[in-house]
């Protein structure tokens, strides 16, 4: 027994000089060190024109040096594209872990370069980079040098569109009424305008509300505000909510305290909003507006009994060509932006795809929208 007993002695005291040890442990911590750029390689083929019919076929290969951070660790790297050399609108097209090369299907390729705003069926120059960066949460991000290429994408809607519904709207609560479609900035894509009739004639709290869905027909995902319904006073700004966009229960309401003309505001990238009123006393009441040009026949618009500076076609077939809103008047209205933009007398709106489309002008803004419906 007293053998055993030195043992266990000589056992504790291994353990506590162990245990000491490790407490005055001065080895090396693992410490990474921000890398070099990486070197992306210029392209062996610079035009690349689109397949819209063989769209999982490669488009292009990206190749470039490894990122060395000093220790092993899997390095993340995104290849951006952009359409101007500064990356001000740059898109991540794809990220990959512990390579250093990727390759994008002409699909890829083609929604990178929608996005970026490269027009379809023509050619346009893209630039491209590859960022590396440390795990999941990338850290240490260092851009690599830019290279060049020329792209002729085909059609390409990379576009979302919201529409409004409400009691303070022409269509109330109802989502599937010829529901207005906001208007897309023609600078951002990802904010919205609506300058228009709003209607609250009583002042009640609950009048003079709406909120912004959307798919009609569909009551998610809408969008409104951050207040919960009951407690959402009108506001002129904010910030915006949506189910399931930020959570899981119904957002609360826009709304205006009176009747009159008002300028929506709808950014989906801030998410914030403005709600302002807006002075149309001496804006011109068209009494009848039509659609011309060589992208269709000569097409009446319908002139909303809730707004008369809001007109609208429902869906009319237009071909590739250009088109103008011609008013009683007899003057032309259009713009040299596709698919939405602001108005102006004698200009002509593009149209760079022929199909079905929904097409909305506000008089009071000059602002259009065409909305594709097949695409």
């Amino acid at each position: 027994m007293k053998y055993l007993k030195n043992i266990s002695i000589l056992a504790l005291a291994a353990c506590l000089l162990m245990f000491v040890s490790s407490c005055d442990d001065t080895s090396d911590k693992f410490v990474v060190n921000e890398t070099d750029a990486v070197q992306l390689a210029e392209l062996t083929v610079t035009e690349i024109e689109l397949d819209p019919v063989n769209t999982n076929n490669p488009a292009v290969t990206f190749n470039w040096s490894r990122a060395d951070y000093g220790q092993p660790a899997a390095v993340r790297y995104s290849i951006e594209i952009a359409s101007d050399a500064e990356f001000t609108n740059a898109t991540v097209a794809t990220t990959i872990t512990g390579s250093n090369a990727a390759t994008l299907s002409v699909a890829e390729l083609n929604s990178a370069a929608g996005t970026v705003g490269a027009p379809a069926f023509d050619w346009s120059t893209l630039y491209a980079r590859v960022t590396s960066s440390l795990g999941t949460q990338e850290g240490l991000p260092v851009d690599s040098n830019s290279i060049s290429f020329m792209v002729y994408p085909y059609f390409n809607y990379p576009f979302d569109d919201y529409y409004l519904v409400g009691n303070g709207t022409a269509p109330g609560w109802n989502n599937n009424l010829n529901n207005p479609a906001l208007f897309r900035d023609q600078d951002n894509p990802r904010l919205y305008h609506y300058t228009a009739y709003f209607s609250n004639d009583d002042g009640d709290f609950n009048n003079g509300r709406w909120k912004v869905l959307e798919e009609r027909g569909l009551w998610q995902p809408q969008w409104g505000v951050t207040d919960d319904e009951g407690s959402d006073d009108p506001k002129t700004s904010g910030e915006i909510a949506g189910n399931p966009g930020t959570q899981g229960s119904d957002p609360g309401r826009f709304g205006v305290a009176a009747s009159g003309y008002y300028q929506f505001t709808f950014n989906i990238s801030t998410k914030k909003y403005t709600t302002e009123a807006y002075d149309a006393s001496g804006a011109t009441e068209f009494t009848s507006m039509s659609i011309q040009g060589s992208a269709s026949e000569t097409t009446a618009m319908t002139q909303s009994t809730f707004d008369a500076h809001i007109w609208n076609i429902p869906s009319i077939r237009l071909a590739p060509g250009e088109l103008q809103f011609l008013t009683n008047t007899g003057s032309t209205w259009g713009s040299s932006t596709a698919f939405s933009g602001v108005a102006q007398e004698g200009g002509s709106i593009p149209v760079v795809v022929e199909d079905d489309y929904e097409v909305w002008f506000n008089t009071l803004s000059g602002r259009y929208i065409m909305i594709p419906l097949n695409l």
